[in-house]
């Protein structure tokens, strides 16, 4: 990521979570960005503007009307040269204050000022993001184009545990990349996206499972955010976190992945499979501990549910995507795949190369597609991936949204 040439203002307002704003601030800096930082009255009582400049290079804008700044008088300027207005963090106070139209001070004057896109990622104590005045504002101003980070959950400075935490720094970076994205072309759509393996339990400490790491489904949840689609993301467990934005639906059995996947399905446009589902599962679990070392022990194994039969079976408009991991004549087995689940496009790969696919960072692929087209990538990082499998689902004319289901 690079902000490099772009304009930035950080408005910081009074919470316990105004010393974030610093970290918040650095990150910025060195990705290249500008960075003029508006403090509030109360949030200099948490963090003073010296270390704000000194971390910037700029100097901060705290009072609308002090004679000896030159910004002060220049705030609508200021305004229309930013690339991007955050406000980190951001209290229920300045909510009320941005739904309603309020201005009485630099940062609120600001926001009303402006015309470029508005990231604002709350913090709160326990209880007050759930009010009804809280919920009422955030809709406000998320219906008028506002991108209003959900705060995380966590123990919070009153020791009280909720949702109200300052979200995580990478996370308002990563939608800040997709705020001044120029690449927009799947804004429209919704991406339904299974990633990782599933477990299937043996016993209670025990399970089948296999290799995924996560990693493709989750570069293709982010690369679609990025280009400005929905993302409904089903993982089973991994160690990957998901990106900022998506719906994110953890789930551990191919049964539980199935259920997740089918209740989304009429929601979708798009909907990719690159979870790595368990084929088998035990036919019965045992509910206790298996013990050790039994010679000629026998687990019965039965089928699990096909998802990506099913989704194609029941699909209406949407494009489906599968995935083939292969060890030997890939591109066969995946054609042979691809038809006989009666998908639209399959992406191939050989497993058995080293530093590619399960686990790997970098995948080598093949696009087949059920039209007789077939497109042999490089070696590349798996985001470079997700991107060209998007392209192509783009290409081969899945770039008219569906309407919502009612």
């Amino acid at each position: 990521m690079t902000l490099a040439g772009k304009e930035i203002i950080l408005g910081v307002t009074g919470s316990i979570a105004a010393y974030k704003a610093v970290y918040l601030l650095r990150e910025l800096v060195r990705l290249g960005a500008g960075v003029n930082v508006v403090l509030t009255e109360h949030a200099q009582k948490f963090v003073g503007p010296l270390t704000f400049r000194t971390l910037s290079g700029r100097p901060v804008l705290t009072d609308l009307f002090d004679p000896q700044t030159d910004a002060a008088v220049e705030h609508v300027e200021l305004a229309n040269r930013c690339h991007a207005l955050i406000v980190a963090p951001a209290t229920a106070n300045l909510l009320a204050k941005a739904a309603h139209g309020i201005a009485d001070d630099f940062l609120t004057t600001l926001l009303l000022a402006t015309r470029a896109p508005v990231l604002i990622a709350p913090a709160m104590d326990a209880g007050m993001w759930d009010h009804p005045a809280v919920v009422a504002n955030v809709a406000t101003l998320r219906a008028r184009g506002v991108t209003v980070l959900e705060p995380d959950a966590g123990e919070l400075a009153s020791r009280l545990a909720g949702k109200g935490r300052l979200p995580e720094i990478d996370a308002i970076l990563e939608t800040l990349q997709r705020l001044l994205s120029p690449l927009r072309d799947l804004a429209g759509q919704r991406l339904l996206i299974t990633a990782g393996p599933t477990r299937e339990p043996i016993d209670p400490v025990r399970y089948l499972s296999n290799r995924s790491s996560g990693k493709m489904g989750y570069a293709l949840a982010l690369a679609g955010l990025r280009r400005g689609a929905e993302v409904v993301l089903v993982s089973g467990p991994t160690s990957q976190s998901p990106p900022a934005g998506a719906v994110f639906v953890p789930v551990e059995t191919a049964e539980e992945m199935r259920e997740a996947v089918l209740q989304h399905l009429a929601w979708a446009t798009i909907v990719i499979k690159a979870a790595a589902v368990a084929d088998y599962r035990a036919r019965e679990a045992n509910a206790a501990k298996i013990k050790s070392k039994q010679d000629g022990l026998t687990l019965e194994l039965a089928a699990t549910p096909d998802i990506l039969k099913e989704v194609a079976a029941r699909k209406g408009d949407q494009f489906v995507v599968g995935f083939a991991a292969e060890t030997h004549e890939v591109k066969r087995h995946a054609r042979e795949k691809l038809e006989a689940k009666r998908i639209d496009l399959i992406v191939a790969n050989d497993v058995s190369q080293k530093g590619i696919g399960f686990e790997a960072d970098d995948n080598q692929v093949t696009l087949l597609d059920r039209w007789g087209g077939a497109i042999e990538l490089p070696r590349m990082p798996k985001l470079d991936v997700a991107n060209a499998v998007l392209d192509r689902i783009l290409a081969l004319g899945a770039a008219k949204p569906a309407k919502v289901p009612r």
